[in-house]
């Protein structure tokens, strides 16, 4: 079977299920997406990653990376490889200098390492065909995201001052909630500061 590469285009709350997320993998130079529902804990993995935030202490997936380094074993490239009632199935492939193995992942694990490793995410033709939703074309390329879609989020954050995000951004930090960071982030930059 043909493998398909696939990007991060978007990491959002579910609107499907509450307390989850959807990251959401479009085809590259395709139009397919294929929308992933992942719990909290794997969405800030992802977010982490993707927004280059170096918490104070490893993440899991970050000692995962560590630990394969540290053994000279390289992460090639994830496979989203199964699709059984609902539930996504993915693989690693990872080399050494000996041997290339491929290795069971929850996809969500496997996500949030492929964004370490800079690695490709791969799938095949019947999944997006199952799962996939085909996005209207308009001509645009897109950078992966991050987003929180609960409004009232957004305007509590609007009616804080500066000082207040900062000291906000502070706290959530050391709460290891990245997630509400990045959205208090945007919140920082968006005015400018």
């Amino acid at each position: 079977m043909k493998k398909i590469e696939l990007e991060i285009v978007a990491l959002s709350h579910s609107i499907t299920q509450t307390h989850s997320y959807a990251v959401v993998l479009g085809e590259v130079n395709g139009l397919r997406r294929l929308p992933i529902v992942i719990g909290g804990f794997e969405a800030q993995a992802i977010a982490v990653a993707l927004e280059r935030m170096q918490p104070s202490r490893p993440l899991t997936h970050d000692l995962m990376k560590n630990f394969m380094l540290a053994f000279s074993v390289e992460l090639i490239e994830i496979v989203i490889n199964d699709l059984q009632e609902g539930i996504f199935y993915s693989k690693l492939v990872c080399s050494s200098d000996s041997d290339t193995v491929e290795i069971d992942s929850r996809t969500s694990d496997a996500l949030a390492l492929a964004v370490r490793f800079g690695c490709p995410i791969f799938t095949y033709d019947n999944i997006l065909e199952q799962a996939g939703i085909l996005m209207e074309d308009d001509g645009k390329k897109k950078k992966a995201t991050t987003t929180t879609t609960d409004p009232g989020n957004r305007d509590d954050l609007r009616n804080l001052s500066l000082q207040e995000l900062n000291t906000l951004l502070t706290d959530v930090l050391e709460q290891e909630d990245y997630i509400r960071a990045i959205a208090i982030r945007d919140e920082i930059k968006s005015r400018g500061k």
